[in-house]
């Protein structure tokens, strides 16, 4: 089974060596490895290419988080599976690519996608995020499912997710000109296809984000934004409000242990949140401008 892997980079800063060195431990290697960097002016298009790795060079406007993935998913036209990856993602241990793809085969899955760890120094809040996003047992996912997980069923992310190329493909591939949210809108498309997918906890990758209040905000403006506009997912899998309460009182006890600034301090952070939301379901009908500054994505308004 032939394995690409594409990565799309902007500037990856001073953890890209680390990126570079972590997959060159892989037990298992891609047999194709594709950055696509959005004119970066740091370097991290020339350490790739000492790395060995292809580098396919686009405007830093032609970034779509769903077409600059659909584009190196088109680039691997001989690799069977394509792993996608965010550059802020590091591969925590040398099985992690093995573990990931371990679940194709089964040849009903059409996705796996690996557990997220938290990042040295990530406050408790996002470490918490990590935990109950990303747990410790596994499951396999089927359209059925989505009368039991509801939205979470169809729940992927691609900062490390590993995709059967033909199963893709057969549903129109990553959509372009799309916000955000392109791994979970595929998901869904092959969940509701007759596809499988696979959650593979010992695939394991660090990435996490210490977001500011108004961070959230704006990410979760992004999200209603997303639901607004892609209003089927919620009407074939069900609505996100009742996983969010859990997460809230899961929130609140694991905080505990750090004192009540800190469980202030979520609280706040899901006041903005609900705010956020709430906003960016509004967002077809407000001013693209407007939009545009309480977007984390500020480019995509362009």
């Amino acid at each position: 089974m032939r394995l690409g892997l594409v990565v799309p980079t902007l500037n990856a800063g001073a953890s890209w060596p680390d990126w570079i060195a972590a997959l060159k431990c892989q037990s298992r290697q891609p047999d194709r490895v594709l950055v696509i960097d959005s004119s970066s002016d740091d370097g991290t298009d020339r350490l790739a290419i000492e790395a060995g790795l292809e580098v396919l060079r686009i405007d830093m406007q032609a970034f779509d988080h769903g077409g600059t993935r659909q584009l190196g998913v088109q680039r691997l036209d001989d690799c069977e599976v394509v792993v996608c990856m965010t550059q802020d993602a590091l591969l925590d241990d040398p099985q992690a690519l093995a573990a990931l793809i371990a679940p194709f085969d089964d040849p009903a899955v059409a996705l796996s996608w690996g557990r997220q760890l938290p990042h040295v120094g990530a406050s408790p809040i996002a470490t918490h995020a990590r935990a109950f996003n990303y747990p410790t047992h596994g499951r396999v996912v089927q359209f059925g499912d989505r009368t039991t997980l509801g939205l979470k069923a169809a729940f992927a992310s691609n900062s490390f997710a590993a995709w059967r190329r033909d199963a893709l493909l057969s549903i129109g591939g990553f959509p372009a000109k799309i916000l955000f949210g392109e791994d979970m809108l595929c998901c869904a498309r092959l969940l509701e296809a007759g596809w499988k997918a696979a959650y593979a906890p010992g695939a394991c990758a660090r990435h996490s984000h210490n977001y500011s209040p108004w961070q959230e905000f704006c990410r979760y403006v992004d999200i209603g934004f997303f639901h607004a506009t892609e209003a089927w997912l919620l009407e074939r899998f069900g609505r996100a409000e009742g996983e969010g309460m859990r997460f809230v009182l899961s929130e609140q006890a694991a905080l505990t242990q750090y004192g009540l600034a800190w469980r202030l301090s979520a609280l706040w952070r899901t006041l903005c949140k609900w705010l956020g939301y709430r906003v960016g379901r509004l967002g077809p009908a407000l001013p693209r401008p407007l939009m545009r500054r309480l977007s984390m994505h500020r480019g995509w308004w362009r």
